[in-house]
């Protein structure tokens, strides 16, 4: 699978998906570069996969991915995709993001998106 690099060294790269994909998961909606948001819909895609499975295999897979970050009171991110995200698109098969484009950015006018859970 062909992807692009983002100008970030691999380590650089890894992070900034880690972040996003938390971030997708615990505000369900962020506004991100066009670019930044269609390498997210692979990962966030993946990780909805891996919590409608639901097993001990697939949430050890998905905390290597995703950050300890708290929700709320007493629920982590990883928790969330597991317990919400997992059970509501147990129906889909796949699909479970969409990119909408928005105006470029004010600066430098990159292509500017709003990725968010269908």
């Amino acid at each position: 699978m062909a992807y692009s690099r983002l100008r970030r060294t691999s380590d650089q790269r890894k992070a900034l998906l880690r972040d996003l994909v938390t971030d997708i998961i615990i505000n369900e909606r962020i506004v991100t570069t066009e670019a930044k948001a269609k390498e997210l819909k692979k990962l966030a895609d993946k990780m909805i996969t891996l919590a409608k499975e639901g097993s001990l295999s697939s949430r050890r897979q998905a905390a290597e991915t995703v950050r300890l970050e708290d929700v709320k009171e007493g629920q982590t991110a990883l928790q969330k995709l597991f317990a919400e995200l997992g059970p509501r698109y147990q129906d889909r098969q796949g699909g479970y993001t969409r990119i909408i484009k928005t105006v470029p950015r004010r600066g430098d006018a990159a292509p500017m998106a709003i990725i968010e859970f269908v």
